[in-house]
């Protein structure tokens, strides 16, 4: 009996194997054909996303960090500076980590502000943790890249991820998005620099006029704060 059921058995495998190969055969061509279809828009969506990476890189990571390199001259944030470049290895590592974990609970906060319909000041927490996180990073990365440098993973990941970027961003350049980006940064530095020459004379005329008051202020809180440590001294002594 056996030998009599095989060759149906047989017979029924490869019918089976020729309509699985059918059926692979059908999915390979949709999904080429679908891919034909989706291309463009995918490659458009990666252009365009890919060159928004690198505006930020451009117009954020680096102005933010020269922002923040400006307050060196002040006492305290240089100390800190030379402290954060003098750090170990891995204590730079560390420290390079600390401002992400700062700005989670700003982000929190903006989570909560946003669950709770306070949709413009959830957006502005939000905005201002990340333009702050980015900026603590981007300086701090500069400040101790030799020493991460010496640790040998690190080394081996930048080393392989620096050549890949700059070919990545050498092919985003040569596209129309990020020449088109280029024209729309130019054209906003230009209306920038002609608004800021028209208000330049009324900030000044308004600083010129607003310097008396403020100095007048100040004198006056200054006398009261005097006469209010007085008081609070004489107060002191009659008890």
């Amino acid at each position: 009996m056996w030998a009599q059921f095989q060759p149906w058995l047989i017979e029924q495998a490869r019918r089976l194997a020729r309509l699985l190969a059918l059926a692979a055969v059908l999915l390979v061509r949709a999904a080429w054909a679908l891919w034909r279809l989706a291309r463009p828009s995918v490659v458009f969506a990666l252009n365009v996303l890919v060159a928004l990476l690198l505006l930020f890189e451009e117009w954020g990571w680096r102005p933010l960090s020269n922002l923040l390199a400006r307050l060196a001259r002040f006492r305290i944030w240089a100390l800190a500076e030379l402290w954060i470049a003098g750090l170990p290895p891995y204590g730079a590592l560390v420290v390079l980590g600390i401002p992400s974990a700062i700005i989670i609970p700003a982000k929190l906060i903006g989570v909560y502000l946003l669950a709770t319909g306070h949709v413009a000041t959830a957006a502005t927490v939000i905005l201002c943790a990340k333009l702050a996180g980015t900026a603590l990073v981007a300086r701090i990365f500069l400040l101790t890249k030799p020493a991460l440098m010496q640790i040998a993973w690190f080394k081996h990941a930048w080393d392989f991820f620096v050549p890949w970027q700059e070919s990545l961003f050498a092919w985003i350049r040569a596209t129309w998005v990020w020449r088109y980006g280029r024209v729309v940064k130019w054209r906003v530095n230009g209306y920038l620099r002609r608004r800021w020459k028209t208000l330049r004379p009324r900030i000044e005329d308004a600083q010129a006029r607003l310097r008396p008051r403020a100095t007048d202020f100040a004198r006056r809180m200054r006398l009261r704060t005097s006469l209010a440590g007085e008081r609070l001294l004489r107060r002191l002594q009659g008890l």
